[in-house]
């Protein structure tokens, strides 16, 4: 008698929990801004990697997500106040950002690359060598030493509230002459027309720019630069309080792994497989 009292009290639960699990509705903000990773298309809606890696995510976990767009520099505190549930804009996971929210497993890796002019009279460093800013080795020490040297005096591009712009602070300091913008297109355009040296950002990002006409001016410049700073990868933002959201979405991540669905989304946006690399 007492147990079917119980089972009977627990039911409604039970029950909530499932029609909560169904019904969800989130709001999930990406830059637009930042192909392949994410952008807009003529009619204004956001497309890219992030985006159909949040919709295969949103499935698997059965959410109800709409997409909307939010300036980069705002988007952190955006989410924090509440103004959506998510962020999906090909955000490195870092130890600064974990300071102020959470961030889910990682859905791809990063690899950051300097781009220069062809044309440029800046001293030739092969793109053949990597640099992992976690492990302090002499190797590592040298080829960031021949880097700071070579490119001392010049004007450097990146992006604003990026990796990119706190590794160039960081590693060459006064050195050079750090240019920041708002969005990549514009650091581009600056690198085609010689109004900047050079520019830093990860290497998906130039490979979208550099199968373009513009983009055949330009080449790859020093060493893979990852880890340290850079973080383990690209992650879902979330506030700390929703650990519930978070688990979904590592489970559907996983999901989405496991079965090829990520792997495949990676190869028709960026032609390579960042989820292994």
């Amino acid at each position: 008698m007492h147990i079917f009292v119980i089972l009977l009290s627990l039911m409604p639960s039970v029950a909530w929990q499932a029609h909560a699990q169904q019904e969800r509705h989130i709001r999930i903000a990406t830059e637009g801004a930042f192909p392949p990773w994410n952008a807009v298309d003529k009619s204004g809606e956001p497309i890219g990697f992030d985006i159909d890696v949040g919709r295969a995510v949103c499935e698997r976990a059965r959410l109800s997500c709409d997409f909307v767009t939010q300036a980069w520099d705002g988007i952190i505190p955006a989410l924090t106040v509440g103004k959506f549930d998510a962020i999906m804009a090909g955000m490195s996971i870092t130890e600064k950002r974990r300071q102020v929210i959470a961030f889910s497993r990682p859905y791809a890796l990063t690899s950051n690359y300097f781009v220069v002019a062809r044309s440029s009279n800046i001293a030739p460093l092969g793109s053949d060598t990597k640099v992992d800013l976690s492990a302090k080795t002499e190797e590592n020490s040298a080829l960031l030493q021949k880097l700071k040297t070579n490119l001392q005096g010049k004007v450097i591009g990146v992006q604003g509230s990026t990796n990119a712009e706190a590794f160039v602070q960081k590693y060459f300091g006064d050195g050079v002459d750090i240019r920041v913008y708002d969005k990549q297109d514009n650091l581009n355009l600056d690198l085609v027309a010689g109004r900047i040296d050079a520019g830093l950002a990860d290497f998906s990002v130039w490979k979208s720019f550099l199968d373009t006409a513009d983009g055949a001016a330009v080449e790859l410049y020093g060493p893979r630069l990852s880890g340290g700073l850079f973080g383990p990868g690209i992650g879902i933002g979330l506030r700390k309080t929703d650990e519930e959201l978070a688990a979904r979405f590592n489970d559907a991540l996983e999901a989405i792994s496991l079965d090829g669905t990520l792997k495949k989304l990676s190869v028709q946006w960026f032609g390579t497989d960042l989820v292994a690399e």
